[in-house]
């Protein structure tokens, strides 16, 4: 049954856990209007307002939506393999009630107008937040930069080149200079693609007995050190997409304690897979960056743990057959993630490696923070983009049952556990699992 954001909705019996606040606690949620009210122990029944709805969570966990910040959409100009509305169900059913659309379109997302098409096109067929992300340079060529101010003006989030880095340091000097004085925030895609040349998996043993070019871990570095000594000429907000090894933690740790302005994301598919599982030549696992060694992979978990690693990003990229459905050298980079992110992201949880208000911090209010975005917290007056999640529950993906019109999920048959019950976008239900009211 779905509800309305209009009438009051009494989440009771929750396991309340806020990231924002490091916190958890037993008790309910109050939410009207769209808006959280108020949150605790106290919450029960009888003090539910007069016609509310009573949601009984049954002791599972009610958190912040996610806020994803890297997901292709491929709206406008491919929609075949991807819309905003197909994106945006797959979204509310894996807890996501934010998506930052990057701007690898067509045409791309590199003035105001498109910017306002985006945000028209979502608010008549999405079910969550769609903000776009806008290019840094015109036409994602970077030589020229776009119009950081209009675009800031007509909705833009943030500015990035997707998939694409910007190699002639020069113009991205300009570019750090430019939204150090705007107070926007870069997000940049941290590999030299003359040291990637004609690699498609991480250079090593492995590629070499799959007989695969090999892609350096300095592809990543070399680019990373030169934006952060641009950081650090500039003065500018700098968050780097995706970084995938740990001599890359090590940089943006470095960074940090010399109080640089400096931020960094994750791949789901970098936290949870490596090398080894492209097994043989499965190309839903030719990804950008490359998936690392094991000792790279336990060296990202280790820095988001530990803060190093400021958010958790799902690099949804959906593909189609053609694009996938040949040889892994010439099959296309990308992977959807939206539905999958926080069941896959558990997998650390489970381990041991990591926190649960720890996770959601890196996937909700984090981003939130970096994006300037109100969701991310259970206090009282934030947004109620919530859901209600069962981590332990167990299940073995399907890919014909995903929400996304492409299907190339890395988790195809893979055994998860945990799953999203119910999503709340604006305190109206916008997903609700099949068995959750059972």
């Amino acid at each position: 049954m779905a509800t309305s954001a209009m009438h009051p909705t009494l989440f009771i019996n929750a396991r309340l856990v806020d990231p924002a606040a490091g916190r958890e606690e037993r008790g309910g949620l109050l939410v009207a209007e769209g808006v959280i009210r108020d949150r605790g122990a106290h919450l029960t029944v009888p003090a539910a307002p007069e016609g509310a709805e009573i949601i009984d969570c049954r002791g599972q966990v009610l958190a912040p939506g996610l806020v994803d910040m890297r997901a292709f959409v491929g709206e406008p100009g491919a929609e075949h393999r991807e819309t905003l509305k197909t994106a945006s169900e797959a979204a509310a059913a894996g807890g996501v009630t934010t998506i930052v659309c990057m701007p690898d379109t067509d045409p791309v997302i590199d003035e105001p107008a498109i910017v306002d098409f985006v945000l028209r096109r979502a608010r008549d067929t999405a079910i969550v937040n769609v903000h776009p992300a806008a290019a840094l340079t015109k036409g994602l060529e970077g030589r020229e930069m776009t119009e950081f101010g209009l675009l800031t003006e007509a909705g833009a989030v943030a500015f990035t080149d997707g998939a694409r880095s910007v190699t002639n340091a020069q113009v991205m000097r300009r570019a750090l200079t430019y939204a150090r004085d705007f107070g926007v925030l870069i997000l940049h895609h941290v590999e030299d693609p003359d040291l990637v040349g004609d690699g498609v998996m991480n250079e090593g043993e492995r590629a070499s007995r799959l007989g695969l070019l090999g892609i350096p871990r300095e592809a990543e570095t070399i680019m990373l050190e030169r934006d952060l000594r641009l950081v650090r000429l500039t003065g500018a907000r700098y968050h780097a997409a995706m970084i995938s090894c740990a001599d890359s933690v090590g940089l943006v740790e470095r960074a940090k304690a010399d109080g640089l302005p400096v931020t960094c994301g994750v791949s789901i598919n970098n936290l949870t897979l490596n090398e080894t599982d492209i097994g043989d030549y499965r190309t839903f696992l030719k990804l950008s960056p490359p998936l690392r060694s094991e000792d790279d992979r336990l060296a990202v978990v280790e820095a988001l743990a530990r803060g190093v690693i400021d958010v958790v990003v799902s690099d949804h990229n959906p593909q189609d057959v053609e694009t996938k459905r040949l040889p892994f050298a010439e099959a296309a980079d990308g992977a959807i993630g939206l539905e999958t992110l926080l069941s896959a992201g558990l997998r650390a949880v489970h381990a041991g490696q990591i926190g649960l208000p720890r996770l959601l911090h890196a996937l909700s209010t984090k981003p939130a923070e970096l994006l300037g975005l109100p969701g991310g917290r259970l206090a009282a007056g934030a947004p109620a983009d919530i859901i209600v999640l069962d981590p332990d529950a167990p299940y073995v993906l399907d890919k014909a049952e995903l929400h996304s019109r492409s299907k190339n999920t890395p988790f195809d048959e893979a055994r998860l556990q945990g799953r999203v019950l119910r999503t709340f976008v604006g305190g109206r239900q916008v997903y609700e699992a099949s068995d959750a009211s059972a």
